[in-house]
């Protein structure tokens, strides 16, 4: 089975689906945040406040590195991991990478009660978020082996979308 990197903006449901397709394949779910916190020893938000955001980047890089060898890996990736041509590459190398759209009143809707999100910390709002969606999706668009919005469906069948992709490999 080759690897499935979820990527798209926060809140798009990369971490929801990961679950979904790792009850649906047996793969072995990676949940990069999770992983570099746990690996860190503090949240995302400290490691930003403390370090920096390219610090976390290189954070990110080092991970993707450390599962290039694994196969069978359902991979939620943070929202920025594909900003990096490194990261898109070493993603592409091992794997598909799966793009979850959402509108931004979607994002909004899933996020404003989460304060781990460091991006977005004082600027919770739609405006911003569409904003910053913008500037990334062409980034986005660009890496992404195929693209699957997730407005209105259920983690089923954006999970039946996904494996019924060819290049996922199933």
């Amino acid at each position: 089975m080759r690897n499935i990197y979820l990527i798209g903006f926060m809140g798009a449901g990369k971490s929801m689906i990961a679950r979904e397709l790792e009850r649906k394949t047996g793969g072995e779910r990676v949940e990069m945040d999770e992983r570099i916190e746990t690996e860190q020893g503090m949240a995302i938000t400290e490691i930003f406040e403390k370090y920096g955001e390219p610090y976390f980047r290189d954070l990110e890089t080092e991970l993707l590195r450390a599962l290039t060898d694994k196969t069978d890996l359902l991979v939620s990736c943070g929202g920025g991991s594909v900003l990096r041509d490194e990261n898109a590459a070493l993603m592409k190398e091992n794997g598909c990478i799966v793009l979850l759209t959402a509108t931004p009143e979607t994002i909004y809707a899933r996020v404003k009660e989460s304060k781990n999100r460091p991006v977005l910390n004082g600027n919770m709002n739609v405006e911003y978020i569409r904003g910053l969606m913008e500037k990334r999706r062409a980034r986005y668009e660009a890496v992404a082996d195929v693209s699957i919005a997730t407005d209105g469906k259920n983690a089923e069948d954006i999970c039946a979308e996904i494996l019924a992709q060819p290049c996922c490999g199933r």
